[in-house]
């Protein structure tokens, strides 16, 4: 069997070997960093974010204040999932039922079998039946419905 290590054993990483000036070639100069560079460039970083500064046009126009909130939101939001399917019933006020088709391998038989799923989605966009539409999860908003139609991808044809 393997053995596991411990927490209190130290592991060993590998160091990167140091390019020797007479090992570059002399037509590419190769910058060398030293271990006593690199805290002086952190240090002025520090000082330059801690310090205030004036504000500068892209920080106060409302598209940066906007991708900023945006960015936020997302990431504490990750990505929820979505779906694209056809509407089956309108006949609820401001809900629909998405109907959402997948293909499916047949374990036994090796062909693709379709399944059907049907979601309740909150619809504020006004889509009816035989649109295509793009749903998103979201919290619960009824005993059933965990969805809300973002997009009408497709109208129907009357």
């Amino acid at each position: 069997m393997f053995r596991r290590k411990k927490k209190d054993e130290p592991t060993e990483q590998p160091t990167a070997p140091e390019v020797a000036p007479e090992t570059a070639e002399a037509g590419t100069p190769e910058p060398v960093t030293t271990e006593a560079s690199a805290p002086v460039e952190t240090e002025v970083a520090a000082e330059a974010s801690a310090a205030p500064s004036e504000p500068t046009a892209a920080a106060e126009s409302p598209e940066a204040v906007a991708e900023t909130t945006s960015a936020s939101t997302k990431s504490e939001r990750g990505n929820r999932v979505q779906k694209v399917g056809i509407v089956s019933s309108d006949k609820m006020q401001k809900t629909v039922i998405v109907r959402v088709d997948r293909l499916v391998l047949h374990t036994k038989y090796r062909r693709y079998v379709r399944r059907t799923s049907k979601f309740m989605a909150h619809d504020d966009l006004g889509a009816t039946t035989g649109d295509r539409v793009r749903i998103v999860e979201t919290r619960p908003l009824s005993a059933k419905k965990r969805w809300r139609v973002v997009e009408i991808v497709q109208k129907a044809a009357k």
